[in-house]
């Protein structure tokens, strides 16, 4: 995180009680901790938040852990889990608000016109992804629903524009097309890019069109992400692909690198002790994971590849059903992680 993250880390910190009073509700206060069932407010006794302790290094006041998962961080990822927050300046913005602070307003002059992103850019991928919807009950989840998915869990990384713009290859009018939208952040969580994935209107399938998947932005070494990052962790190149093993195993956290040759180059989270890696049978597949098996050995990460029946784990999920995917990823994992994730199983969320 930037310097103005950790200040305001450092800031929510000293008010830890406070905050976790205000957005984990459902949890109390044991001792020198709050207990809480997850960083979503879920109510139960897996999590808990350090109340007391130094202002950094080990057992800093203000660190949170979850016991049944894995998850860790700071009082800025309780806001942004439980507000449901993606895009960082939000979550800035309600730390702020919170702590009676003024937002940050780099321009305080005011303004009557508002310049238009430059196409392709950051910029215009998180204005794409901000005037974009919630995934729920639109075209997007009906879309995934088709694909077998229908565990939807912590998928605020997606959203749904009905009328997003499409340019054809071949030079001709501009298009609008409804699209599902995965907006690709970096480790702070600050978008980067989007993808779009232009739906055919049933909801069946991809559009009929020559290119049904464009990214924008900057994609090298970012992810769409699933989950917070924790000590064990998934990532393959494809949305489908990757929510189909979210469905076997929902707690996991899990990253989507968008292709193979961003698969190589993903940013692994520093606490990462070992990488699932979902393998996509073809030979760009293939050596992308190499490439990141190096790269993660290299850091200490011990590396494991998943391996699907067909040409990747969706297809498998659509051909064989989830009961299948589950037995099939089974003698894959780690047995820790057998009994850690693939024999819990929690609700869908979205």
């Amino acid at each position: 995180m930037g310097s103005s993250a950790n200040d305001l880390a450092h800031r929510l910190a000293r008010e830890a009680e406070a905050v976790c009073r205000q957005y984990l509700s459902n949890g109390r206060r044991v001792g020198r901790y709050w207990i809480v069932g997850d960083v979503r407010n879920t109510s139960g006794r897996s999590m808990y938040v350090r109340l007391f302790g130094p202002e950094s290094g080990k057992g800093a006041v203000g660190r949170w852990t979850d016991g049944a998962t894995g998850e860790y961080g700071d009082l800025l990822d309780v806001i942004r889990e439980s507000l449901g927050l993606v895009d960082f300046r939000d979550v800035a913005d309600e730390a702020r608000r919170f702590l009676s602070l003024p937002r940050f307003e780099p321009d305080r002059q005011p303004r009557t016109h508002v310049a238009p992103a430059p196409t392709g850019s950051p910029e215009a991928a998180r204005r794409l992804f901000a005037i974009s919807q919630p995934i729920a009950g639109t075209l997007a989840e009906t879309y995934l629903r088709h694909r077998g998915i229908t565990g939807l869990q912590d998928a605020r990384a997606l959203r749904f524009h009905a009328r997003c713009y499409y340019r054809p290859d071949d030079g001709g009018p501009t298009e609008t097309r409804p699209a599902m939208i995965a907006c690709v952040t970096d480790p702070d969580g600050w978008i980067t890019g989007v993808q779009r994935t232009w739906i055919d209107p049933s909801g069946r399938g991809k559009a009929v069109i020559e290119t049904p998947r464009r990214a924008m932005g900057q994609l090298l070494g970012n992810a769409v992400r699933f989950g917070l990052p924790g000590g064990v962790m998934v990532t393959g190149e494809g949305i489908e692909t990757v929510l189909s093993l979210r469905m076997a195993l929902p707690t996991m956290p899990m990253l989507v690198a968008l292709s193979a040759a961003h698969l190589s180059a993903v940013q692994f989270p520093d606490a990462v002790r070992r990488l699932y890696i979902a393998r996509d049978a073809d030979d760009a597949g293939n050596g992308a994971v190499a490439t990141l098996t190096t790269r993660a050995g290299a850091a200490g990460i011990e590396v494991i590849a998943l391996t699907p029946r067909l040409g990747d784990f969706n297809e498998d999920l659509v051909a064989f059903g989830l009961d299948d995917l589950r037995a099939s990823l089974r003698p894959q994992l780690s047995p820790d992680d057998v009994v850690r994730f693939l024999l819990v199983v929690t609700p869908g969320r979205v």
